[in-house]
């Protein structure tokens, strides 16, 4: 059955190079449409990223790394449709709703008023039974994007923050792919909406809220007790004030691994379980020996090797870029050496 959901919004009153006229957001859950234009996720421009009425910006607290691409993340719900709260996985979106994750690279990290390129928009598609992922590509000229199911390669290039240009094969993940990290019991799942990945403040347009409470306020969410969820929160991967070194190593393990390697994904044969809740020693990698690494083990013995990272399997996986070595193995055609870093520190640390 085809069901089309429709939110009306306020008249849009701006500009004369506005591309998207209708301010209506439209989505049909039963298949996607081939432009993104044609949701009318965003009002004025396309690529300014202008959310329209009831598209409500968020971010995690940790994300995972996609090849240094930023990202600009935006939910919408139907009209009078709510997400529950969960307190330990994914929230219980309702049918219809959108998640929007927008990838792009600042011209210049150092200067971003020097503009940038939007590469794609991922959707996540909640239907009635299940959610569907799908890829959209912007095109050169940076006015909409096409839905590329099998998705693609793009040569990408941009200045980091040190001034060193950077060039990329950046690689678009097909629906396939998409699967293969959004799998929980076989049944594809959000990975970031998590409570404790957006119990944090997020600067809206009318003010700084934590993002749960803002949910709240305006019906995407029911069952949020702030109170209750104090302690609730990631540490921020890469901010010393939020958590010890060994938080911010086992966030940034979680949000970036932990959608397979936990009982119900992918990886589940591993016995490598990186999930925050995981209290089992072994199940983090310590003094534990791979199932089969094959090369991947760069013969060493450990997962992880107590203040030896330069022995452990966790490490050498993640710092190299050998399709038949790395983790994650897919969502970067290069290596975080910032995470490499973090989680290198954190070995060491241990006694």
């Amino acid at each position: 059955m085809l069901l089309l959901i429709q939110c009306k919004t306020k008249t849009k009153t701006n500009s004369t190079t506005d591309t998207n006229t209708n301010s209506t957001v439209t989505v049909d859950v039963s298949q996607p449409f081939e432009k993104l234009s044609a949701y009318h996720l965003f009002k004025g421009t396309l690529n300014d990223l202008i959310p329209n009425d009831g598209v409500l910006p968020y971010d995690l607290i940790t994300p995972l790394f996609t090849d240094y691409a930023h990202k600009a993340r935006f939910v919408w719900m139907p009209k009078g449709e709510t997400a529950k709260y969960v307190k330990d996985e994914a929230l219980d979106f309702p049918v219809g709703t959108v998640l929007i994750k927008n990838f792009y690279y600042p011209i210049d990290e150092r200067d971003e008023s020097k503009g940038r390129r939007i590469i794609e928009t991922r959707l996540l598609i909640k239907q009635a039974d299940k959610w569907e992922a799908f890829p959209y590509i912007w095109n050169d000229e940076q006015t909409d994007a096409t839905l590329e199911i099998v998705g693609g390669t793009l040569p990408v290039s941009w200045i980091n923050k040190a001034g060193k240009k950077m060039d990329i094969a950046y690689v678009v993940p097909n629906k396939n792919e998409c699967k293969n990290c959004h799998n929980v019991k076989n049944v594809l799942t959000p990975i970031g909406p998590k409570v404790r990945n957006l119990n944090c403040d997020f600067a809206y347009t009318d003010g700084t809220m934590n993002q749960l409470e803002k949910w709240t306020s305006v019906g995407y969410l029911t069952g949020f007790v702030p109170a209750d969820n104090i302690h609730n929160k990631l540490a921020k991967w890469n901010d010393e004030t939020s958590g010890s070194l060994e938080e911010r190593a086992k966030s940034y393990l979680e949000i970036n691994c932990a959608h397979c390697h936990r009982p119900e994904g992918n990886a589940n044969t591993t016995g490598l379980f990186l999930q925050l809740s995981e209290k089992n020693k072994e199940a983090w990698g310590i003094m534990k020996s791979p199932v089969a690494a094959g090369s991947g083990s760069g013969d060493r013995l450990y997962d992880v090797v107590p203040s030896k990272p330069d022995e452990s399997i966790l490490v050498y996986r993640m710092e190299h870029n050998d399709p038949q070595i790395r983790m994650p193995e897919l969502g970067r055609s290069v290596v975080h050496q910032e995470g490499v870093d973090l989680v290198k520190a954190w070995i060491a640390s241990m006694k």
